[in-house]
C-alpha cells in the first residue's frame, strides 16, 4: 500500500526584541534579500542548543550583539503559504516566536541591515499618547464600516458580526479602547482587506480593492502579524508582571517610568494618579541620589524594588488612562 509522502517541517525562531529609547518603543528589524523589513529570524539547530530559548539568546548575540534579558515564547507560527510559493515542494517552516526586551537600543547592531525602529512607524493606529490618530477617523473606520455592510448571511452566524468587531476594536459608538487588542485590530484589518500584508497573501478583499490606504509600514512573511503579538502580550504583562523595569536603566526618575509605561501602552496616563498608584504597589524605592540630568530641576533616583516579587504574586502598574 502506498504511502502519502510526508512534508518535512523545519523550525525557526522570530524574535521581537523590544526596547525603550527617547520614550518611543522601538522594535529591531533586519532587512532580507526581499527588500522587505522583518523581525531577526534563526534557525533552530538541534544538535547544537538544548532549548529553543538558549539558540534564540545564541544567534541575537551572535547576528546582533545584544545579550538579551526578559525572553517569553509566544506563540507557534505554522499557517501553510508562510514561507512558501504557489507550487513550492520545499520544507515547510515553523515559526515560533519570542518576546525579548534589552536595555539595549542605542548600541549598534552588529548585522548589516539590523537596526531599531519605533514599533509605531508598523502600527500607527495604536499610538494615542496624544490623541486618537486621524488615520482611524480617516483611512480606517470608513473602510471597515463599508466592509462591515457587505457582510455575508453565513458570517453574520458568527459570535461577534463585522460591526460589533469594529466597533469594539476600534472604540466606535461608546465603547472602550483597549489598549491589549493589537492582534485583533490587525486581523481585522486583515481581514478586510486593508494592509499589504493581505494582498501578497492573495486575499479576495484586497485583491478587490483599487487602492489600499497606507496603514504603517509591511513586514515580511507574518513578522507584522508576530510583532502584534508581541506587543499585546506586553501591554497586558505589564499589569501583572514587573517587566517594565526591563527596559529601563538601574536608576531612574518616576518621569522616566511614566514615559516607558505610556511608551509601551500607547496611553497618555495622568501623573499624580500614576505617581500614587506606584507609590501604592510599592514597586519602587529611592536610592538617595538626585539627577541633574532631566534638563530642570533635579529629580530623585528611584530603582526598581525586588522584594515586591516575594510580597505578591502579580505585582505589576494596572494603569488606567484619562481617555
Amino acid at each position: 500500500m502506498s504511502q502519502t509522502p510526508l512534508t518535512p517541517i523545519e523550525i525557526g525562531l522570530t524574535a521581537a526584541i523590544v526596547a525603550v529609547s527617547d520614550h518611543e518603543p522601538q522594535i529591531l528589524t533586519a532587512g532580507g534579500s526581499d527588500g522587505l523589513t522583518g523581525l531577526p529570524f534563526g534557525p533552530f539547530d538541534a544538535l547544537t542548543h538544548r532549548t529553543f530559548e538558549i539558540g534564540l539568546r545564541a544567534w541575537v548575540e551572535e547576528q546582533a550583539g545584544l545579550r538579551l534579558g526578559y525572553v517569553e515564547q509566544l506563540y507557534t507560527f505554522g499557517d501553510r503559504g508562510r514561507h512558501a510559493q504557489a507550487g513550492d515542494t520545499d520544507a515547510h517552516m515553523v515559526s515560533i516566536g519570542y518576546l525579548a526586551l534589552t536595555r539595549g537600543a542605542d548600541n549598534a547592531a552588529r548585522a548589516p541591515g539590523a537596526t531599531f525602529e519605533p514599533w509605531y512607524r508598523f502600527f500607527p493606529w495604536e499610538d494615542r499618547r496624544e490623541a486618537p490618530p486621524p488615520l482611524i477617523a480617516r483611512e480606517i473606520v470608513p473602510a471597515l464600516s463599508a466592509w462591515a455592510e457587505q457582510e455575508e448571511a453565513a458570517e453574520a452566524a458568527r459570535a461577534l458580526p463585522r460591526k460589533d468587531r469594529v466597533r469594539l476594536c476600534f472604540a466606535l459608538d461608546g465603547a472602550a479602547w483597549d489598549e491589549e487588542r493589537v492582534l485583533d485590530r490587525y486581523e481585522l484589518l486583515y481581514e478586510a482587506g486593508l494592509i499589504e500584508e493581505a494582498r501578497r497573501d492573495g486575499r479576495p478583499a484586497a485583491l478587490a480593492r483599487k487602492a489600499l490606504p497606507s496603514l504603517g509600514v509591511a513586514m515580511r512573511l507574518d513578522h507584522r502579524r508576530i510583532l502584534a503579538t508581541a506587543i499585546a502580550r506586553l501591554r497586558a504583562k505589564l499589569k501583572y508582571r514587573p517587566v517594565i523595569f526591563e527596559l529601563l536603566p538601574t536608576e531612574f526618575t518616576l518621569t522616566e517610568l511614566q514615559h516607558t509605561v505610556e511608551a509601551i501602552s500607547g496611553r497618555h496616563l495622568h501623573k499624580q494618579n500614576f505617581r500614587r498608584l506606584v507609590e501604592s504597589e510599592s514597586l519602587v524605592e529611592p536610592t538617595g541620589v538626585m539627577s541633574t540630568q532631566t534638563g530642570g530641576r533635579p529629580a530623585a533616583l528611584f530603582r526598581f524594588r525586588r522584594e515586591v516579587l516575594q510580597e505578591r504574586p502579580a505585582p505589576g502598574l494596572r494603569v488606567r488612562s484619562r481617555r
